[in-house]
């Protein structure tokens, strides 16, 4: 285990849209009324007297954000468009309606947890046997909503990982939506502007999305919809109510569209794609019954049916349920994928399965002991006795694992992929 630990932090805030809460009660006046009974108010003050609230909000806000001005502006065409608003006023008087309407969220105010991680798109300037990665992470606020943050860093030869500093502002993603061609759904493009990617913070923002993007599994995927390789993370919208498999898609890590995916298979949670064609189809590792891990395959890398099951509980650790922990990994001597069990206690401890590289559907082995369990000195947390990962990545020899600790922050480790493969050849076969 290295001594690298990322923790919630309050601190790190980013101001997103404040929605006016619709009437509670029969006879009182719908949201839009109330809205525009707060802009009428703000339109009522005369110029100095607007001029003065708005440096009072500056004064409270600006050091703790990113180009406020920027996005109250923002913030205020949506609600000029929303409330049918006449143009022509003043900037500052737009600015001051638009933080009427905007909030400040601390997006892991509660835990930093399950993270995923794949190459970065750029790996200029390194030195010899150095990688530099990115992560995702799934970070948990206020009402328990979870979003997706990124964060960036070094993989160095001497086992070192060197963790690139947040800058001092996160910002929040700007959503805009583009019509699909997949399936007749809508596809939603995700902006950055002039932000670091380890500040930037992706939250939900459709209706099955309202409750939280959960648990995403990147992967640099080969061959993508257009052919090119593509960077792809499978994730959980939780609206509340239902869960939906969505599949996210960047080339630079910049620009991300977000499209729900369909078919049965769609319907439950942990999806991880394999980073290449398998016989010249996509292929899944996921979880269709609760219990097992199922082998999917398609055509289309939105749509999947049921598939076949593949791997099933066997060892005490693992006995009420299995689950994948990432994405297959390719190593010379086949297809690793790591794997989550839960034993006694609802304790999860995570573990390994070797497939053929040829054919998945063939166990080379597994281990029968995990390779991660929750020790006396580090099982407390959010959720105690839970140890889990999203996806880990392979450097040289050795498997690097980020994850996360009683779903509440996230620390390191490396594992030697020689031992590790001689301990699992053979078994649970």
């Amino acid at each position: 285990m290295l001594s690298t630990r990322l923790q919630a932090e309050p601190g790190r805030v980013v101001i997103r849209p404040f929605h006016i809460a619709p009437a509670a009660k029969s006879g009182e006046p719908p949201s839009n009324a109330r809205a525009r009974r707060i802009v009428d108010a703000v339109m009522a003050l005369d110029m100095r007297s607007c001029q003065s609230e708005l440096a009072l909000v500056n004064r409270d806000f600006e050091q703790r954000h990113w180009q406020t001005r920027r996005v109250f502006l923002e913030r205020y065409e949506q609600v000029r468009r929303d409330l049918k608003l006449r143009n022509g006023l003043r900037e500052e008087r737009k600015e001051l309606i638009g933080a009427y309407f905007c909030h400040e969220y601390s997006y892991t105010s509660a835990a930093l947890m399950n993270p995923s991680i794949v190459p970065h798109p750029d790996q200029s300037g390194l030195t010899a046997g150095s990688l530099r990665v990115v992560m995702s992470l799934r970070a948990v606020g206020e009402g328990h909503i979870s979003s997706i943050a990124f964060r960036e860093g070094i993989l160095k030869a001497d086992g070192s990982f060197d963790l690139q500093p947040q800058p001092p502002f996160s910002i929040a993603a700007s959503p805009m939506e583009l019509p699909s061609s997949q399936n007749g759904m809508t596809t939603t493009a995700v902006r950055f502007e002039e932000a670091s990617l380890s500040g930037t913070v992706i939250f939900p923002f459709t209706d099955q999305q309202r409750n939280g993007l959960e648990d995403m599994r990147l992967v640099l995927l080969d061959e993508g919809l257009d052919g090119a390789p593509v960077y792809c993370g499978t994730y959980t919208a939780y609206s509340g109510r239902d869960i939906q498999s969505e599949l996210l898609t960047t080339h630079d890590f910049k620009t991300f569209r977000l499209t729900p995916m369909s078919g049965p298979a769609a319907r439950n949670k942990g999806m991880a794609l394999f980073p290449r064609k398998i016989g010249g189809q996509y292929a899944i590792i996921g979880r269709q019954d609760g219990e097992n891990l199922f082998y999917l395959t398609s055509d289309d890398l939105l749509h999947w049916e049921e598939g076949e099951k593949l791997i099933t509980p066997i060892y005490p650790w693992e006995l009420v349920q299995m689950g994948n922990c990432g994405s297959p990994i390719e190593i010379d001597e086949g297809w690793l994928l790591l794997t989550h069990g839960v034993g006694a206690m609802r304790k999860y401890s995570i573990g390994a399965v070797l497939l053929d590289k040829d054919d998945p559907r063939k166990i080379i082995g597994r281990t029968v002991q995990p390779i991660l369990s929750p020790s006396d000195d580090d099982r407390e947390g959010y959720v105690p006795n839970v140890v889990y990962t999203c996806g880990a990545i392979a450097h040289g020899r050795k498997l690097f694992i980020p994850y996360a600790v009683a779903d509440s922050s996230v620390t390191f480790c490396w594992v030697d992929l020689g031992e590790l493969v001689a301990e699992m050849i053979g078994q649970g076969v």
